[in-house]
């Protein structure tokens, strides 16, 4: 079960599908943060999502054991632990790249959740399970549904930053939204493309339409 998720739709894979068969059923505004060590090693990203309120009720239902129209820490603990579970069977819909080749993740164990505003708000640090050196190359942050049953969109202000000890010769790059023409040249590309066809570096169908953070150093 997709945290909650299955209740309001069923989830199908892409399969051989073109992407724009497919619609959104949640919707997640999204901030994050590239975190580097004091050695100034990228260790990993910090990601912080805000629900929508269709997903917020449905997800909320049932929680309130104490009636107090309040979602505390206590009643919404079980909800984030089952989110932090699941997720993990989708890599967190977070793809860590470096030098093109996908980075394998650590154990998420920092993470928390709470009710603000009428809004559900996940946090989560997705670590990379080793540590790289952003002078040897660049690195590549993705984070989206490859089923696009979500739609996962980084807010306007502010989308991403840097925490830590990051080099003076690097520099962080959001790469802007794929514009609609863009999106429709990729969808006609991949009408041409056999049900055999896979992207550059192993990647999914998703992966095109994602919108990339990068880190990138001049030598």
């Amino acid at each position: 079960m997709r945290w909650k998720l299955a209740a309001m739709a069923v989830v199908v894979g892409i399969g051989a599908s073109v992407p724009a068969q497919a619609h959104p059923h949640v919707w997640i505004e999204m901030r994050s943060d590239v975190v580097f060590n004091d050695q100034g090693m990228i260790q990993g990203l910090n990601v912080t999502w805000t629900f929508d309120d269709g997903y917020t009720q449905m997800a909320l239902d049932g929680l309130d054991t104490n009636g107090d129209g309040v979602y505390s820490q206590s009643e919404i603990e079980p909800l984030t632990k089952e989110n932090i579970n699941s997720l993990k069977d989708y890599g967190f819909f977070t793809a860590l790249r470096f030098n093109g080749e996908k980075q394998d993740i650590a154990e998420v164990t920092e993470y928390g959740q709470i009710w603000s505003n009428d809004k559900l708000q996940l946090h989560f640090q997705v670590p990379l399970k080793t540590p790289l050196d952003p002078t040897k190359g660049e690195f590549v942050a993705k984070v989206y549904d490859p089923d696009f049953f979500i739609a996962i969109d980084y807010v306007k202000d502010e989308p991403v930053t840097v925490i830590g000890n990051m080099p003076q010769s690097c520099k962080l790059v959001v790469k802007p939204v794929p514009t609609d023409a863009e999106i429709e040249e990729t969808r006609t590309m991949l009408s041409t493309k056999g049900a055999d066809w896979k992207p550059e570096n192993n990647e999914d169908f998703g992966a095109l339409f994602a919108q990339p953070v990068t880190i990138a150093c001049k030598a």
